[in-house]
């Protein structure tokens, strides 16, 4: 059996519990758990525990919830666990006192084939910009964000109408099991890492926000189903409509559909009870529906109680 370590684990969100979770079970020490802090949330402001919390609390991990990660007593805190190496899934960038403190190092596991798509958003932009291959990459860090040596990456397809949600659940899987194959090799001393190279064709994953995720109609049909997928089921794609006043209404749910049209891009006609909307090229017809205020709808079901006027439509981007 492989030498036991001593870890201590970074995460917050439910991608990195799957790893925590694999790791926990193994021969292998979590000795602390650091998550970001609480905060309230929703409109009861009710106050929102990170899903690596929980798993921590529930396992009866130590867990530290630092606001500043320089500060002194989080710091000695954080040394007083001893631990072997650090493992980060999903949290934000470590000052050089943190990563450098264990004596096996620190370890990054991250939502792509390192160097493409580096950033906060890796599964949505590989589904946005229509890859055919995605994967999973642990590194070591170092004191850029998603630089480091490489240690080992899994390779995967993207199927032809993956959603991120089901991108997301097994990149998770093969991310838990690669990041244990990753520890199980530094335990045994037997890594050699691959620096990673830079070139002018590296694709970024920003953060998503209100324009990057505004569909812009103009575009080819294809793409525009490309960005609802690939922010399906969240944070779901947004569309500016028009229809006796203006409102931002969410994108579920699309399908391509090869049609040539001379309507301006934006422009909808309602056919068979579908709604097919003119883009650059083809049209796409979406599918689910949500207005502001109101729940998610499938287009037939929005058509009973919902009417359009002549000159609705939808804003271009």
């Amino acid at each position: 059996m492989n030498k036991s370590l001593r870890i201590i684990f970074f995460g917050t969100p439910e991608f990195a519990t799957g790893v925590l979770d694999t790791i926990h079970r193994s021969h292998h020490e979590i000795v602390a758990v650091v998550t970001a802090p609480d905060k309230p949330a929703g409109r009861g402001r009710k106050i929102n525990e990170s899903d690596v919390k929980k798993y921590a609390v529930e396992n009866k991990i130590p867990t530290l919830q630092p606001t500043n990660l320089k500060s002194e007593e989080f710091l000695k805190e954080l040394s007083s666990f001893k631990a072997d190496l650090q493992v980060i899934v999903a949290f934000r960038m470590l000052p050089q006192a943190v990563w450098k403190m264990p004596h096996l190092g620190t370890f990054n596991l991250h939502a792509s084939l390192l160097p493409q798509y580096r950033g906060a958003a890796p599964i949505n932009w590989a589904i946005i910009n229509q890859e055919k291959i995605t994967g999973v990459t642990t590194f070591f860090i170092d004191d850029k964000i998603d630089t480091g040596a490489i240690i080992a990456n899994k390779e995967t397809s993207i199927e032809p109408f993956e959603t991120v949600g089901t991108l997301y659940k097994r990149l998770m899987s093969m991310g838990a099991i690669l990041s244990l194959e990753t520890v199980n090799s530094i335990a045994q001393g037997s890594i050699a890492t691959t620096i990673q190279k830079d070139n002018v064709n590296l694709k970024e994953a920003p953060k998503l926000n209100n324009q990057n995720t505004r569909i812009d109609f103009t575009q080819d049909a294809s793409a525009i189903d490309a960005l609802v997928r690939g922010l399906y089921p969240y944070p779901v794609a947004k569309a500016l409509f028009f229809n006796k006043e203006k409102m931002i209404a969410k994108v579920h749910k699309t399908k391509v559909v090869e049609k040539n049209h001379k309507i301006q891009p934006g422009s909808f006609v309602m056919e068979d009870g579908k709604m097919l909307v003119a883009c650059g090229i083809n049209m796409i017809e979406i599918e689910e529906l949500q207005l502001p205020n109101k729940k998610r709808m499938k287009i037939k079901d929005l058509l009973n109680g919902y009417s359009f006027d002549s000159d609705a439509r939808f804003d271009v981007g």
